[in-house]
């Protein structure tokens, strides 16, 4: 099994915009034919269970369902959300006999860090690495991997640097590596609009403010993100509760201030991150998909197709599905993983 900071040696590629960012503004482009997919109503509320295990440098809470010994699925939620965007999907997963993960990333709901003296660090490259820590953790060598948000990059990522650890990929949005050295390039007015959180967490006064304010902060995204998404105070409330780990705003607010430059990256990650910032191509079998109604930022299917250098297809899924994809459209998900596997 590989060891977690191994990182292989892949070909070098020039520094270049990442296509999240490169065409944030023309978000609105051409794209793939809508999939008739509408958003089912949710079926549960919560996981049966919360796990904890010891996993480099967290004491990581997932959920697990399905089977043993069943082929593994890990599910990767992005910020500001947790597990709970996977709570219709594991289940549907689980019931084809699959193993399913749903981890909480770093300093969210149940995971926390082991040693008080760790950077609260929320950099790209050291959420991948968690998800390879608790894979070995958990004897997992190889797994389907599943994502949105900061999910769908860590799993991006992991595809793309330990293709030997992801059989296949999932990943809403498409491609999401990104360097801070690319994101100094500024977008037209309309796109850095959008990004007006980043510039916000870019001050003590925006740090300050999130902390105090991290579910309205919350529930403000959740609504700009999906705006046609009617979720109600409960289910809000359930992921919410995830915010009041004591190190989330700390792990959000850097993950952001690295984006954006402000940050070096640490230097146990510094490798990794270099490799990132190459934008390497992702070999392993993918779907990428998207809502028609996702109003968080994000590129056209066109602008990333040729990151994946695998067998590949691109899914838009109509009904008014916004950013958190999986939540609001679980079975169009789940189906998607079934397909990739057996890609």
């Amino acid at each position: 099994m590989s060891n977690a900071l191994e990182i292989p040696s892949i070909p070098r590629f020039r520094f270049l915009r990442t296509a999240a960012v490169a065409v944030a503004a023309s978000r609105f482009g051409a794209g793939a034919s809508p999939t008739e997919a509408s958003a089912a109503p949710a079926t549960h509320s919560s996981f049966d269970s919360i796990r904890q295990i010891e996993a480099g440098v967290l004491n990581n809470g997932y959920a697990e369902v399905g089977p043993k010994d069943g082929n593994v699925v890990i599910l990767l939620h992005g910020w500001p959300y947790d597990i709970h965007s996977f709570v219709d999907v594991a289940p549907l997963l689980a019931a084809h006999g699959y193993r399913v993960i749903v981890p909480y990333v770093r300093g969210c709901g149940t995971t926390t860090f082991l040693s008080s003296a760790t950077l609260r660090n929320g950099e790209p490259g050291a959420v991948a690495v968690d998800l390879i820590d608790l894979m070995d953790a958990l004897k997992i060598e190889k797994a389907v991997l599943g994502g949105f948000d900061w999910g769908g990059r860590t799993a991006d990522i992991v595809a793309a640097i330990w293709p030997q650890r992801c059989k296949a990929l999932v990943s809403v949005s498409g491609y999401l590596l990104s360097s801070p050295v690319s994101n100094e390039l500024p977008l037209p007015p309309a796109a850095e609009y959008q990004w007006w959180y980043q510039f916000y967490f870019a001050t003590a006064r925006g740090a300050r403010g999130y902390d105090m304010y991290r579910r309205d902060f919350g529930k403000l995204i959740w609504q700009i993100a999906s705006p046609k998404w009617a979720f109600d105070d409960a289910t809000f409330d359930r992921t919410a509760a995830s915010f009041d780990n004591p190190d989330y705003a700390k792990v959000v607010i850097h993950n952001y201030r690295y984006r954006l430059g402000l940050l070096p990256p640490e230097k146990m990650y510094e490798e990794l991150e270099a490799r990132c910032n190459a934008a390497p191509v992702i070999a392993v079998p993918t779907i990428t998909i998207e809502g028609d109604a996702n109003g968080a930022p994000h590129a056209p299917p066109g602008a990333y197709r040729d990151k994946f250098t695998g067998k590949y297809e691109h899914r838009l899924i109509s009904g008014g599905v916004g950013h958190n994809l999986p939540q609001e459209a679980p079975q169009a998900f789940a189906q998607a993983i079934i397909d990739v596997d057996a890609f």
